[in-house]
Formats: C-alpha cells, structure tokens, sequence
C-alpha cells in the first residue's frame, strides 16, 4: 500500500503541473483565435483520445510530459487559426501563459499552506542560545534580518536559503535595528561536517512568530512564491560556477524520489514539494534557452521589435540544437540520479 501511494502521488504530482502548464497555452491559444490540433497529457502512445470541435483531447501512456499542438506553430501555414500568423502580442501571450499558469498555482498551493500554520515566521530575533556565537560577532536581541551576504531576504526561508549557500561559516548581515539600516560584516557560526561530508551551519538564535491574518497570510504566499522563482536562478548560478556540484542536481528520477518521500510523510509535505516543482517549473520554461518557451520568447521579442520574423529556419536549427544540449544535460543528470539511488 505505501509503495501504491508514492507511484500515485509520483504521477499525481507530474500530472497537475504539466497539465497546468499545457493549459495555459490551450487557454490562451483559443481566446486568441489559434487553432489547436490536439491537447494531449503525457507522452508516447495515445491511451484514450475524443476530438471535440476542432481539437484532438488524448491521454497518452507516459507521465512525463504533454504538449499543446497548435496550427502552424513549427511550420509556415496559411490555415485560419495559424499560430505563426496570429498578431505576434498573442503569440508572446501565448508563450508565456503555461508558466504564468505553474506559478499560479504554486501560490494557490502556498496560500494554503501558509493558512495552516499556527503562526508566520519572523526574520526578527527574539533571543539567542547560551553562548551564540552569531550574537558575539554582532547579531543582537530585536535585529530584523534584511539581507545576508547581499542578497535580499523577504522571508524566513531566504534567510535559511542564503546560509546554505554560505560556504565558509561566515556571513555579512543587513539589519534594521532601532529604526536604523545596520551592516554587519563576518558574523560567525559555529560550524560542523555532516554525514555526506558537507560543511552545515549552526543557526543559534530563535525569531518572533507574525501574527496570521488574511493580509499577512497572502503576503508571505507572496514572498514565498517569489523567493521559490528566485531559487531557480540562484541554483543556475550555483551550478555554472562550481558552488553546487553535478551529483547535487536531480532529475526526473531524483524527483521521483524526494516525491515519494514526501508522500509517505504527509500531505503538507507533498503540497510543499508540489509548490516547488511547479514554481521552478514555470521559472526555468522561461530562461532564454532555445528549446523552452524562453527561448521561443526571445526570438517573438525579437520580431517585435524589428517587425519582421526572423527566418522560421533558424530558429527551428537553434531549437534543434538546444534541446539536444538538453537532453545530453538531461541523461547525464539522470544517470547521476540512478547512481545515487543504487550506491
């Protein structure tokens, strides 16, 4: 029976961001006058399959993806309805709207969440444990955390994300203490090695709870969602410059797998993961790189401004190329999943 519900929640999961995703195109696409040719969940072999008007709805054998096939939308057509020539606004509406779609429903997801807490955390402290030695290089008692080591924090969990990112047991602090901006340099923190060989960091200071009502639940929903997007970009960053290593990156089996995990603790946890996914789901379509919708953004960008398309060749060549890059990244990351999982 728990194996049944980690493969249900594993393709429950997969399931609602993608048919979220392919949603906001199919949405946008129809109010737009483009004709679709099939909206389709999964991939591989159709399941089941029924045509209503003039779109083709099927349900195909694997969880793992879907796709909204639009007229036109890859080659030159002269059908009405034809994707390439819908007002290019539309067409950029239309590109956008399925991660529009995944980060809405993050915040749907965090809205509630954050609704069944007792209480909101703070980024204020409220008192230190005996002999802190963040409070002895100069954190002190009613300090409101700001920033850490530069970079804006909105909530609790930027705060807990920028010490991970913290590699040296050291970190610069922006406070507001007494009304006033204060900089804090090199406050220390007792640091010890886990059981993967990493370096961890001890938070030794505790802060206040924010009273929960519906202007300060819907706030932190917001923060959160933002500071999930922000995640995306910062890991990229990570990734590029060597501060996260391959074998951290998790694919799709690696994802499986922190779901499944999930899934036999609760559904808080579940929906958290859900929200996570989803969010960096829609973040991530929209980096500039042929292949995602923010690639195909960037060449609508383009023709916006230049009033013209670009010649529909190379943008199907440049396409090519990225998602062969992405799927080499791809296997990669898998086999590094697998690898994990066996060892």
């Amino acid at each position: 029976m728990g194996f049944l519900i980690k493969v249900v929640a594993s393709v429950f999961v997969f399931s609602l961001v993608i048919f979220i995703h392919e949603l906001g195109h199919f949405i946008v696409a129809k109010k737009s006058g483009i004709k679709v040719n099939e909206f389709s969940i999964g991939m591989g072999p159709r399941l089941i399959s029924r045509t209503k008007g003039d779109t083709e709805y099927s349900l195909r054998a694997l969880p793992i993806g879907g796709f909204v096939a639009m007229e036109g939308e890859d080659e030159e057509s002269d059908a009405e309805g034809s994707f390439s020539k819908a007002p290019v606004a539309n067409r950029i509406a239309v590109v956008v709207a399925g991660a529009v779609m995944n980060i809405i429903l993050g915040f749907v997801i965090l809205v509630f969440l954050t609704s069944q807490q007792d209480a909101i955390t703070s980024r204020t402290i409220s008192q230190f444990h005996e002999g802190a030695t963040t409070q002895q290089t100069g954190l002190q008692v009613d300090d409101e955390i700001i920033a850490v080591n530069g970079r804006r924090c909105y909530i609790a969990n930027d705060v807990i994300y920028e010490f991970a990112r913290t590699q040296d047991g050291t970190a610069d602090f922006t406070v507001r203490r007494d009304g006033k901006i204060t900089h804090l340099e090199n406050v220390e923190f007792q640091t010890y090695t886990d059981e993967n060989g990493y370096k961890q960091m001890v938070i030794d200071f505790y802060v206040y709870p924010t009273e929960k009502t519906p202007v300060t639940v819907i706030r932190e929903a917001v923060h959160w969602t933002m500071s999930l997007a922000r995640t995306i970009f910062l890991s990229l960053v990570d990734m590029v410059t060597g501060r996260v290593a391959m074998n951290q990156i998790s694919g799709p089996v690696g994802i499986v797998s922190v779901i499944s995990e999930a899934a036999s603790v609760g559904l808080k946890p579940l929906l958290n993961i859900l929200a996570l996914i989803t969010i960096n789901l829609g973040v991530f379509n929209l980096v500039p790189f042929p292949a995602l919708d923010g690639g195909r953004l960037v060449f609508l960008l383009i023709e916006l401004i230049r009033g013209k398309p670009i010649n529909p060749k190379y943008e199907i060549w440049v396409n090519a190329a990225g998602m062969i890059i992405l799927l080499g990244f791809m296997a990669l990351v898998t086999f590094s999943d697998v690898t994990k999982l066996i060892f």
